[in-house]
Order: structure tokens, then C-alpha cells, then sequence
């Protein structure tokens, strides 16, 4: 087991933390969700953007429907 893994019982303890109800049937379930959830924002993080320009730049509906265009 990865020492950074969620574990139910600590699933638990972060969901009564933010003063959510968790049904105990549920621990496994939302720590498998989280750890899932990390590894995607992981491998986002590792993406360079360098060249991509932000988000103001864009103006929607200035593309061209067809590529080839």
C-alpha cells in the first residue's frame, strides 16, 4: 500500500471533518474515488502548457466549423 493511499477509515474521518454524513458502506467506495480522482489531477499536473495561451485570448465562436477551412 502506497504511505499517501486514502484509506476508508481516514475517508471517513475527511467526510465527518466537512460535516458530511458517510454511511459506513460507503468508506470504501469514496476513498477508491478520491485516490482515483488524485491520479488523474497528477497526471494533469505533470502536462506542460507553456505554449498555451490563456483563456482570455480565446474568443468563442471565432473558429471555423471545418478544419479544412
Amino acid at each position: 500500500m502506497d504511505p499517501t493511499e486514502l484509506t476508508p477509515p481516514e475517508a471517513a474521518r475527511w467526510a465527518a471533518r466537512a460535516g458530511l454524513a458517510l454511511p459506513a458502506e460507503r468508506h470504501a467506495a469514496v476513498a477508491a474515488t478520491a485516490e482515483h480522482i488524485g491520479s488523474v489531477v497528477a497526471v494533469l499536473r505533470e502536462l506542460d502548457f507553456g505554449d498555451t495561451p490563456p483563456a482570455s485570448v480565446y474568443r468563442a465562436g471565432g473558429e471555423s466549423p471545418d478544419a479544412a477551412v
